[in-house]
């Protein structure tokens, strides 16, 4: 069994009686007789039950119980579970007990089954709650690992459309969540930033082949299809209601903080931030990949055309951040 229980309380007759009761039942007790004990002993031993007195001398329970969480808190611990011990039966005492924080309370003088039934159920009910949480964490892992899956696979049916574009989203993705990641990003927002990016050309499903693989210049009518991709894109990801950021690099990636773009000529800050770093790096990638009609562009070129868009098409924190990665590219290897 091996649970380690701390009982406090200032009366050394009801701690010699609750040891002997749970030493019994096979847990591992120490007895402390003053809160400021139990906080030293606390920080540096841990604790599955703490038993605590809320009538003691200098720190009550309800003070004890308050500094606990906010040490607990400083040393990002898990909160130690609490029974308070009372002889109370004021419903205002147990009520502010609970409000901090306390799972049960237990009346003096206890029973020694009341005492090891209580403590017992509770133990197990904490045990049963981390194995649940255990595996809810390893069920989302799981579906998180098949939602990317997913997208990847949808990525690459997306690109597939176009010759000239394999393996455009997956870099796209790459790019946004370097510069995301520079920018300052954390884990979670860089992980939502590429999958946004992984998928914001998804409306070019709707788009006929015909077109998007035109070795030629489009018609306007044509270049008005192409320019339909966005809303599409942003269609179909509205029926992910697991990821709703998705919709934000499908539908505004086209976006330019000058207003020009397409296809809600948003303007500046209007424009998701998110959508504004995947426009970046989609033009990157569209400058530095074959076409049908010309090779890729040479480096030098390509960082004029970032550099002459800033403030313009693109947003210039994030354009420059794309010229830092660019400088950093020495033997121009990211590319197609």
């Amino acid at each position: 069994m091996d649970e380690r229980v701390v009982v406090v309380d200032d009366d050394a007759i009801i701690l010699k009686h609750a040891n002997m009761i749970l030493t019994e039942a096979g847990f591992k007790v120490t007895c402390l007789k003053s809160g400021k004990l139990l906080l030293d002993y606390i920080a540096v031993n841990p604790v599955d039950m703490l038993l605590l007195d809320i009538r003691m001398p200098e720190m009550d329970g309800f003070e004890t119980i308050c500094a606990l969480r906010e040490l607990e808190s400083g040393n990002s611990k898990e909160a130690t579970p609490v029974i308070f011990l009372t002889a109370n039966e004021d419903a205002d005492s147990e009520a502010k007990g609970l409000s901090l924080g306390a799972m049960d309370f237990i009346r003096k003088p206890f029973s020694s089954e009341a005492l090891k039934i209580r403590v017992r159920n509770l133990l197990d009910l904490i045990r049963l709650q981390r194995e649940l949480n255990r595996e809810v964490a390893r069920k989302t892992a799981e579906l998180e690992s098949l939602s990317l899956h997913v997208v990847h696979t949808l990525a690459k049916t997306i690109d597939a459309k176009d010759a000239y574009t394999n393996g455009h989203s997956e870099r796209v993705a790459d790019y946004s969540r370097e510069i995301a990641k520079r920018y300052g990003y954390d884990e979670k927002r860089q992980e939502e930033i590429y999958m946004m990016g992984l998928l914001h050309d998804v409306g070019k499903i709707g788009v006929p082949d015909t077109v998007i693989n035109k070795p030629g210049k489009l018609s306007d009518e044509e270049y008005e299809m192409i320019k339909k991709h966005p809303e599409k894109g942003a269609e179909i990801l509205t029926t992910i209601t697991e990821m709703p950021k998705l919709v934000t690099g499908a539908r505004w990636h086209h976006e330019r903080v000058d207003g020009r773009g397409y296809p809600d000529g948003l303007r500046g800050d209007e424009i998701p931030e998110e959508a504004r770093i995947i426009a970046v790096a989609d033009a990157y990638d569209a400058m530095t990949s074959h076409r049908s009609y010309r090779d890729i562009i040479p480096q030098d070129h390509v960082k004029s055309e970032i550099e002459k868009g800033m403030g313009f098409q693109f947003d210039e924190r994030f354009a420059r951040i794309m010229l830092q990665m660019i400088a950093e590219d020495t033997e121009y290897k990211m590319h197609e």
